[in-house]
């Protein structure tokens, strides 16, 4: 049955008007920043995509690390050698703006397509705020990486066909539409994402049939062929235009795609599949990680799915078969991580803004009490740092207010049950704020080298420290200018070796730290302790934070040092 038409007030239009406005500032504040929430792809990324454009040419994409050529399709190297203006503006904002735009792109067809579906725009608010309020929207759709432009492009086809209906289900030539489309999507990512989508557009196409088997045959079995030809034809752009293919096969095809099938362990691909933290057990629960303040919510969501799934509309159950047709089909290689379902998220925002009354209202309740705690953890190391360096004015008044106003706003929809739902969203995207806020000393002028020591150190070969994949290149937004070169970093570095080795170096120490050696510090900035280990997680829950959280880097000079050479 059709849901007849939802007027909002205009009051109502006021007050998510303003939650969208605070979703886009949440996305772009700070947005140049070190250490917003990501993922390490990004550095071999940007590295791949700066060599790329300083070679002057677009193919082949280049690189100096070893089989990290090939790693990803050529789509995002080129966005990036756009957005840089060919590496002229070299900047993290430039390189990460795009993917903002791709991410509130896909929010705003989350909204529309709520909105078509439960005919309230109400709904497609909520819809749109919760997909930017899920942890993951956030931490992988701001960065330089694949996952924003990936999950755009494979929710595009299924929003055209839920939005316009059985019109475009009957099209006979909207199939070229899609196919372009999803080959966009491959040349970001993998001619490997075919599979899902395919696999989903087959049951969308046969359940518009009624699952029946003849007249899906006869007439949309050849739209799905042509929406497969033309897809996987847009990627094999990559292999007509490269001139090295069999190194886009070596790299790409066999090492990051054949490559995920390896269990890489002596138990098996079987025992993997069923047994620890890559199993198929640990996938299930990627939706609600995929959330993160909010996947008690989503919890609910799914728990209710399943019991009023005989009564769900057809439109939901479209998007819930591809919800678990990508849990499927990434279950299948023996490399799971919640990451690979990411591109579901967009859909679980429509369910929820869907099913939004039908999800308990204690669901919401819990995330609220999270939002509390988090906001409060936040604080507590805002104090810690604070009374660490009582020299620096770290926080302004602002950011006490922003923690208070979230705390507030977090108890008020917990005792408001009116409240309660869209308040969660709105929750949850002020403590993205407040983390931001947290992070500003680390990413604002205590975190950079001064002025006088990037225009000393230009054209200087420096050696800095790294412990993930081409790590170092956060240093040429630090010291532009510079000649970078990387070692790998070790827990407790020995500074006396780093000084007889490399004329100028930075180290990472605990704050209290002092050189102690006869060098020159030329620079020093504040930093935070990523990846860490599993003793060092506990001694910071057990309160020694600001001897493995916070750090300083010092810059240092030592013209005595012998030859350097890379350390392995």
């Amino acid at each position: 049955m059709t849901p007849l038409p939802t007027r909002l007030t205009r009051g109502r239009w006021l007050l998510y008007a303003l939650a969208a406005l605070l979703a886009v500032l949440v996305y772009f504040f700070d947005l140049d920043g070190q250490h917003i929430p990501k993922n390490g792809d990004e550095y071999p990324y940007e590295h791949i995509a700066r060599m790329t454009a300083a070679s002057g040419h677009l193919l082949p994409l280049q690189s100096e690390l070893d089989d990290m050529r090939n790693t990803k399709p050529p789509m995002l190297f080129w966005q990036g050698i756009a957005s840089t203006n060919w590496g002229a503006d070299w900047t993290l904002w430039h390189l990460r703006y795009p993917s903002v735009i791709y991410t509130l792109l896909t929010a705003l067809m989350v909204f529309l397509l709520a909105t078509r579906l439960a005919r309230d725009p109400g709904k497609g608010f909520l819809g749109a705020l919760a997909f930017l309020a899920f942890f993951s929207t956030y931490r992988f759709g701001r960065p330089f990486l694949t996952n924003p432009p990936e999950v755009f492009w494979l929710f595009l086809p299924l929003f055209i066909l839920l939005y316009w209906g059985r019109a475009a289900f009957a099209s006979r030539s909207l199939p070229l539409l899609l196919g372009a489309v999803i080959g966009v999507g491959l040349l970001y990512k993998s001619f490997a994402l075919l599979l899902p989508i395919g696999l989903c557009l087959a049951l969308w196409y046969l359940a518009q049939r009624q699952y029946r088997l003849g007249p899906f045959l006869r007439k949309d079995l050849w739209k799905l062929a042509v929406i497969a030809v033309v897809a996987l034809a847009a990627f094999s752009l990559w292999f007509a235009l490269d001139p090295q293919p069999q190194e886009i096969w070596r790299e790409f095809v066999l090492k990051e795609n054949a490559g995920k099938f390896d269990p890489h362990s002596s138990s098996g691909y079987l025992s993997k599949l069923l047994w620890g933290t890559s199993s198929f057990w640990v996938l299930v629960l990627g939706y609600p990680l995929n959330a993160g303040l909010l996947a008690f919510p989503v919890i609910g969501l799914m728990i209710g799915a399943l019991r009023q799934r005989h009564t769900l509309s057809d439109a939901e159950k479209l998007l819930w078969i591809w919800v678990l047709v990508l849990l499927v089909v990434f279950s299948l290689p023996s490399q799971r991580s919640a990451r690979y379902l990411l591109a579901a998220m967009p859909a679980i925002a429509v369910l929820g803004a869907l099913g939004w009354q039908r999800i308990s209202r204690a669901w919401f309740v819990l995330s609220l009490v999270i939002v509390a705690v988090a906001v409060a953890g936040l604080a507590y190391l805002s104090v810690r740092l604070q009374a660490a360096m009582p020299g620096e004015a770290l926080y302004p008044l602002l950011t006490w207010l922003l923690y208070g106003a979230t705390i507030l706003l977090a108890l008020a929809a917990m005792a408001r049950p009116a409240l309660t739902r869209i308040g969660s969203c709105v929750a949850v995207l002020l403590v993205f704020l407040s983390l931001a806020a947290f992070l500003r000393p680390f990413d604002g002028a205590l975190g950079q080298y001064p002025q006088e020591t990037q225009r000393r150190l230009a054209g200087a070969e420096v050696w800095v420290p790294y412990d993930f994949n081409a790590k170092y290149e956060l240093y040429r937004f630090l010291l532009p200018g510079a000649t970078i070169r990387g070692y790998v970093e070790e827990r407790e570095e020995n500074i006396a070796e780093l000084a007889s080795t490399y004329p100028i170096f930075a180290v990472r120490v605990p704050l209290a730290t002092e050189s102690g050696e006869r060098c020159e510090v030329i620079g020093q900035r504040l930093d935070l302790r990523g990846r860490q280990t599993d003793a060092e997680i506990k001694a910071i829950l057990h309160g020694k934070v600001l001897e493995n959280l916070f750090l300083k880097e010092l810059l240092m000079e030592c013209p005595a040092a012998t030859t350097p050479a890379p350390r392995p």
